[in-house]
C-alpha cells in the first residue's frame, strides 16, 4: 500500500473533503505512475481522482463500528514515535530533513 495514503475511517474529528481528495490523489498517482499528468492526460486523471474520491467518501459514511473515534492527535503523536524508532531522532518528523549525497 502506498505510505502516503493514511487510515481516513473512525477518527475525531471525521474526515473533511480535502483529506479523502488527496488519499484519491495519492492513489490515482501510484495506480497510473504519474505524478503530474500530461496535458493529454490531465482530463482523465482529474475524473479519476473526483471519482475514486466520491467512492472513498461514500464508503468511509457507510463503514459502522463499535470502537471509540480515534484521537487524530495522539495517532500522530504515535506515527512520529515510529518514525524515530525507523530513522533515528535526527531525521524523523523532519520536512526539510534531505539524505546527504553518497561520496
Amino acid at each position: 500500500m502506498c505510505r502516503n495514503i493514511k487510515p481516513l475511517f473512525n477518527f475525531e474529528p471525521p474526515v473533511t473533503e480535502d483529506e479523502v481528495r488527496a488519499a484519491a490523489l495519492q492513489y490515482v498517482r501510484k495506480v497510473s505512475g504519474f505524478t503530474r499528468p500530461s496535458r493529454a492526460n490531465e482530463a482523465a486523471f482529474e475524473a479519476a481522482v473526483n471519482e475514486i474520491a466520491a467512492i472513498s467518501q461514500r464508503l468511509l459514511s457507510s463503514l459502522e463500528t463499535n470502537q471509540p473515534p480515534k484521537d487524530r492527535a495522539e495517532e500522530a503523536m504515535k506515527a512520529r514515535d515510529r518514525n524515530v524508532r525507523r530513522f533515528g531522532p535526527s531525521r524523523a518528523g523532519r520536512v526539510d530533513a534531505v539524505p546527504e549525497k553518497a561520496v
